[in-house]
């Protein structure tokens, strides 16, 4: 069968910086694939790659057997495109922007209309068809750009961080929205930086961190590729962190993952007794404790142990992102 998505070697370059570094990726049909990285680490950019929004500098994406770089028009009649903040025009009704993106699409003003009254049900805005776009909350938005994406029923779906500031109610509402799809025969390439929607929606997750692909597997064999356990530690405000690590390499012969600004350290572990050994040894050096636990690991230690920190997911709203990785879909492919 081919691949939905087949890339090798994709390179983006802003000047001196590469945004994308020679990233592979295959992604089979009907799966929800997930690309997990910080803001910052190239996901946004290696998508709009992908949808012939910005050129290939080196490497080969196809979608479904066509080139991108030399069939860009084939392209895009196969792929769906929802960008982190909806594109819909604030001075029309819900109905009005469907109908518009219906007739955009090549549709007759029956079909237009027909479809337009199917995802609004789909998508539960049948109440608020004719309201203006300005009395939309924010995930009523995220769920109406999303239903204009899906117009022409297209194959392929990019989500760009989809669920990026909403609440998590309508997080919840948004993960059974993109099940749906893909129960209906679509395959999602879905971007995040939140660890727990990759975790409760892909099937399989890159990890991208700068510009890399650093890690690829399903969220079990991630978690299972730092451990069995993960001894989760919160080191006292005075400790020493320094000479924490050191004792944990002489103790595991392993390097902790550690997030200095918060004292918060996790050590993955083969087995879980080895955990006394580590705090038996931190007591002996004097190194102070606030907090421990033992756990199966999460996507949040693969993410530690892979890069040596964190997405920075909690950081909120006003992190410095990169051009390179900016959320402006001004030419939406699929308008």
């Amino acid at each position: 069968m081919t691949s939905a998505v087949h890339a090798t070697g994709l390179v983006k370059a802003f000047g001196d910086l590469r945004a994308v570094d020679e990233i592979d990726l295959d992604v089979r049909q009907g799966e929800i694939f997930g690309v997990l990285g910080p803001n910052g680490a190239g996901k946004t950019t290696m998508l709009k790659m992908l949808a012939t929004l910005l050129t290939i500098d080196a490497g080969r994406a196809e979608i479904f057997g066509v080139d991108v770089a030399r069939e860009p028009h084939r392209v895009r009649q196969l792929i769906g495109v929802t960008g982190q903040y909806a594109s819909v025009d604030e001075n029309l009704t819900g109905i009005e922007n469907l109908r518009l993106f219906g007739r955009l699409q090549g549709l007759s003003k029956g079909a237009s209309r027909e479809t337009a009254a199917t995802l609004l049900s789909q998508f539960g805005l049948q109440e608020a068809a004719d309201k203006p776009i300005s009395q939309f909350s924010g995930g009523m938005r995220r769920r109406l750009d999303l239903a204009a994406s899906l117009i022409t029923r297209p194959p392929l779906i990019f989500l760009d961080e989809p669920t990026t500031g909403l609440d998590p109610r309508t997080r919840g509402q948004m993960w059974d929205t993109i099940r749906g799809l893909v129960a209906d025969g679509c395959t999602v390439l879905l971007t995040t930086q939140y660890l727990d929607e990759a975790d409760q929606l892909a099937d399989r997750i890159a990890v991208i961190d700068r510009g890399r692909k650093v890690a690829l597997g399903t969220p079990d064999e991630l978690k299972t590729s730092v451990g069995d356990s993960t001894l989760q530690l919160r080191l006292a405000a005075d400790a020493d962190q320094t000479l924490a690590i050191e004792v944990v390499r002489r103790v595991l012969g392993e390097e902790p993952a550690l997030t200095p600004e918060s004292g918060r350290m996790n050590v993955a572990l083969d087995v879980a007794d080895r955990a006394a050994d580590v705090l038996i040894g931190l007591r002996q050096a004097g190194v102070g404790i606030d907090s421990v636990s033992v756990a199966k690991p999460t996507l949040d230690e693969v993410f530690l142990a892979l890069t040596g920190h964190d997405t920075g997911e909690h950081d909120g709203d006003d992190r410095q992102t990169s051009s390179a990785d900016s959320d402006d879909y001004a030419l939406e492919v699929t308008r």
